[in-house]
């Protein structure tokens, strides 16, 4: 247990940001997940939302220094990291919306969050989101913990279902970055196979033939980089159909896994580039609207892009 009390400076500040900027160690998930099992105390009073701290609050969180203070990281499961790069640290996942208006928005997912609740129950995308919208925000798709980029909420159940529509009828686009290993011979190709899920295992399996259970999958891709040097390409990805782990599978079927995935890569590749996470981002989505779309028709034609 630590004990802090809020100076002038920090008046006013979320709950959050100020345990974060006061111990070195705590991440965002562990905060939320702390904040749940009420083991956070202003003014001796159980603390389960968010709020504002001021002068004078005296703030207890029931936490041991493992999971507190950054010599101790090594050995605290919470620290995941973004692009190997730093601890996560989502206090203002706000910063990451890069595109709002009444009735959705367009958020840059970090890497290594996952979008929705699972058997962990950790914080998620989503559980950060409700945490400033409210219930009635939710994800419209999904992307792999792994892998970062663009998502589209909808703000309310009449956005989600006519935007849920518009993914099932393909009439919004998405376009991925990815790093492969090696050159590839053909600069842009439509690539055609066929995938089975193995919901056991939670992955799946790609073959050039139809079998029995698999459903056909189309990847197009072209190059748009190459590094002769270190012996990988980047590519621009886009999903004809979309299944389960469909981009990462089918480059990995070709001989051109992405760097960095750990179960469809190579482990040698992954140790060689020292990537633990692959190099996979949605950064482009299109609303290419074929049919009426309601109050969402002003999306048409709308392209929202990662610099």
């Amino acid at each position: 247990m630590r004990k802090l009390i809020v100076d002038l400076k920090d008046n006013n500040k979320k709950l959050s940001d100020y345990l974060l900027d006061n111990f070195s160690g705590l991440t965002i998930s562990m905060f939320y997940k702390t904040l749940r099992k009420k083991d956070i105390r202003i003014n001796n009073i159980k603390i389960t939302k968010n709020v504002n701290v001021h002068v004078g609050d005296e703030v207890l969180i029931y936490l041991t220094d493992n999971f507190l203070f950054k010599d101790n990281l090594e050995n605290n499961n919470e620290n995941i990291k973004i692009n190997n790069i730093q601890p996560l640290q989502f206090a203002d996942i706000s910063k990451n919306i890069i595109y709002e208006d009444d009735n959705i928005l367009v958020i840059n997912k970090p890497q290594g969050l996952a979008v929705t609740e699972n058997k962990l129950g950790e914080v998620t995308l989503t559980t950060l989101l409700k945490n400033i919208y409210g219930n009635n925000i939710n994800p419209c798709h999904r992307l792999d913990r792994n892998t970062s980029g663009l998502i589209i909420y909808a703000k309310d159940e009449d956005s989600l279902n006519i935007l849920l529509e518009k993914f099932k009828n393909k009439e919004i686009k998405k376009k991925y970055i990815c790093d492969v290993y090696g050159i590839l011979d053909k600069k842009s190709d439509t690539l055609k196979a066929y995938l089975f899920k193995d919901n056991k295992k939670s992955t799946v399996f790609i073959s050039s033939e139809k079998k029995n259970g698999y459903l056909e999958i189309i990847t197009k891709y072209k190059v748009i980089k190459e590094n002769i040097k270190e012996n990988f390409s980047t590519l621009e990805v886009e999903l004809v159909t979309g299944k389960t782990h469909q981009i990462r599978a089918h480059l990995a079927f070709i001989g051109h896994p992405i760097i960095g995935d750990g179960k469809y890569g190579s482990n040698e590749i992954n140790k060689k580039f020292k990537e633990k996470y692959q190099r996979l981002q949605s950064n482009e989505i299109s609303f290419l609207f074929k049919t009426d779309s309601g109050k969402l028709n002003y999306l048409n034609g709308k392209i929202i892009k990662l610099k």
